[in-house]
């Protein structure tokens, strides 16, 4: 797909994670979304028309069915999520996103360790 600035509703959140764990037919995803309240099999129909016209989604046809598999890498969906969010809720700082964290005391041991190590990877690929 090409690259694109992409904003997921919650709702395609839900089928792109379904999607993302492999192809899936439409009664595959209406028993996987199914799980969830409010989700109908005329829900996921209606989902899946919307998202592929979007060009979120692509089927092949396997003789009378079709299967539906992801367009957009989840790696961009959460790319264009988080450059989203630092732009509207923390313009554009990661600093103030961090601090936040820190603030409502969101943030583990393994939390902390783990933004070190990514810290000192950034510096060294700095250097």
């Amino acid at each position: 797909m090409e690259e694109q600035r992409v904003s997921l509703s919650a709702g395609e959140w839900r089928v792109m994670e379904v999607l993302w764990t492999g192809p899936q037919t439409l009664m595959e995803l209406v028993r996987a979304l199914g799980e969830d309240p409010g989700w109908a099999k005329s829900t996921v129909t209606t989902m899946v028309r919307r998202m592929e016209q979007k060009g979120l989604i692509a089927y092949t046809t396997e003789g009378r069915t079709k299967v539906f598999r992801a367009t957009l890498a989840r790696e961009d969906a959460a790319a264009a999520e988080t450059d989203s969010l630092l732009k509207r809720a923390y313009h554009g700082s990661v600093g103030l996103l961090v601090s936040a964290l820190v603030e409502r005391n969101d943030l583990s041991k393994s939390d902390i360790d783990g933004l070190y190590a990514i810290l000192r990877r950034a510096e060294e690929e700095e250097q």
